[in-house]
């Protein structure tokens, strides 16, 4: 079942194993994918002597396995075939509970993890087409891995539809705790810890294991690592300069974007692929990384400026370039909360799928909402396009092709006013004529939120910013404060583009290290 080449490189992955692992497998005569699972995990376990498969029956409708290591329960499990993007996040559980992943957090994040309190289920329904799902399931089976009161199941939800269905599923990835929903989307390990110790609180920690607040002393820390913070920190370290950067996950907003064709002397490239590049480049210099941190407050008047996490980490300097890049905007209407994950959606790649054969709306008439549009024509009955302005933004290119499809209806002038839902789902928008104030409730099954992006700059309070948040900068990423500095989509340079990102992190880490020379900050 797995191709040949695959199964030569996962031998050599596997070849410095150090512990011995099964795979368990609980299998209802019913399933019909049975024999394709055994087979499967057969191939897998071929790859190394550390490896075996056992298999159970089961009653109901099961067709899952577990990983034990050395015949005790590790905590995760797979409720489906994990191959598609899932192979990866297989791979990776093994590894992890063998200590050689790659992906394994730092001390202080883990310390956390292991100080959740009771016994906490996770499940996570995936699509194994789907691009943000193995981001999610990799993380929690990391808990799962480092806190034994925590347990993880990955759920392939095109096997389990009933359940799906039943549970108001339509988005990936959709995660569970104890039976009620408790993530939706993209997300980073940051962000679910910070959920699951929301929902369950946080054990004492002992004195050997404290994690009071540390503070971290450098000449540069960078906040942020999207392509900005990257070049920021690695122009930063070329200038002899101790470097720290502090953010939620290497590669930012841009590990979202699944094709990149304008990245001047690489025709095309995707976005999985540039973070990897970034890491991989930022480790070629003397930077100290701090992954899965969310800041929680700066100080950033005086000579040393101050900057706080979660978690009451403290990261001290006297310069700060702030990268934090943009997030998805949301249209902050009446039901678009209440119903992300039932019927709210930002991603069409992912989430397009629970939505064959029905009626979506795409808000949002620039590239990204018209791409969508496009692509969700081809799986649903109909599609229309919400635009605030008189005429769509998008590319000329794209307007012409959107126009041809027979299935998309376009409304210009048309402003969302409330996402209406019974309960349980989407069943319709409520809009606004703005030429003529006329109210009209349409009804569709599902919201594909596609309006830009908005500044991440929050926490930096003490900062001049533009009326939409952005923080304002001159021609050389110099804020109002000295010492601070902004790039990338976060500041008020026109044009969000990595491309200028990259740009704008160089200047700002050369403008910095020149205020240095000069006397002006360190």
């Amino acid at each position: 079942m797995l191709d040949a080449s695959i199964l030569r490189q996962v031998t050599e992955i596997f070849g410095n194993l150090e512990a011995n692992y099964t795979l368990s497998i609980e299998l209802s005569p019913s399933r019909n994918e049975g024999g394709a699972l055994v087979e499967f995990l057969n191939d897998f376990a071929s790859t190394s002597q550390r490896l075996q498969v056992e298999q159970h029956s089961a009653e109901g409708d099961t067709l899952c396995f577990s990983l034990l290591k050395d015949g005790a329960k590790t905590g995760v499990s797979f409720r489906g075939i994990p191959n598609g993007h899932e192979f990866t996040s297989l791979l990776l559980a093994i590894l992890n509970a063998d200590g050689k992943g790659k992906n394994l957090p730092d001390e202080g994040i883990a310390r956390r993890v292991r100080a959740l309190k009771g016994d906490i289920r996770l499940q996570t329904y995936v699509s194994l087409t789907c691009t943000n799902c193995p981001d999610i399931v990799q993380t929690l089976n990391i808990f799962a891995l480092l806190n034994p009161n925590i347990s993880h199941e990955m759920v392939d939800g095109a096997l389990f539809q009933s359940e799906v269905d039943s549970k108001g599923v339509q988005a990936v990835p959709t995660v569970f705790a104890d039976g009620e929903m408790l993530h939706v989307g993209r997300g980073s390990l940051g962000e679910l810890l910070e959920k699951l110790e929301t929902r369950y609180g946080s054990s004492q920690i002992t004195d050997e294991e404290s994690v009071a607040p540390v503070n971290r002393s450098f000449d540069v820390v960078v906040l942020g690592g999207g392509p900005a913070g990257a070049s920021a920190a690695i122009y930063s370290a070329r200038k002899g300069l101790k470097v720290a950067m502090v953010a939620e996950r290497i590669g930012g907003q841009v590990k979202e974007t699944v094709g990149i064709e304008n990245m001047i002397s690489i025709p095309y490239t995707t976005g999985s692929e540039l973070a990897d590049n970034l890491r991989t480049h930022l480790t070629h210099y003397p930077i100290e990384l701090f992954e899965n941190r969310r800041i929680e407050s700066t100080e950033l008047q005086g000579k040393e400026k101050r900057v706080t996490v979660t978690g009451g980490e403290i990261f001290s300097a006297p310069a700060v370039i702030i990268a934090t890049g943009a997030g998805w905007r949301r249209l902050n209407v009446e039901g678009e909360a209440e119903y992300i994950g039932r019927g709210v959606a930002f991603c069409p790649h992912c989430d397009g799928p629970f939505y064959a054969g029905k009626r979506v709306a795409v808000v949002g008439g620039g590239n990204s909402g018209i791409e969508a549009a496009i692509d969700l024509a081809g799986i649903c009955q109909k599609v229309t396009v919400i635009e605030f302005m008189d005429s769509l933004k998008a590319d000329q290119v794209l307007q012409e092709k959107v126009r041809s499809l027979a299935n998309v209806e376009i409304m210009v002038a048309t402003q969302t006013m409330k996402v209406v839902g019974n309960g349980e789902k989407v069943v319709a928008l409520e809009l606004k004529n703005r030429q003529t104030e006329e109210i009209e409730t349409v009804e569709l099954d599902g919201v594909f939120v596609q309006i830009g992006l908005s500044a991440n700059s929050q926490p930096f309070t003490e900062l001049e910013k533009t009326r939409i948040g952005e923080i304002v900068i001159d021609a050389h990423c110099r804020t109002n404060i000295p010492g601070v500095y902004a790039a990338g989509d976060v500041s008020s340079v026109p044009y969000k583009q990595i491309i200028i990102a990259m740009g704008e992190g160089a200047k700002s880490a050369l403008t910095a290290f020149d205020d240095r020379v000069r006397g002006v900050v360190g």
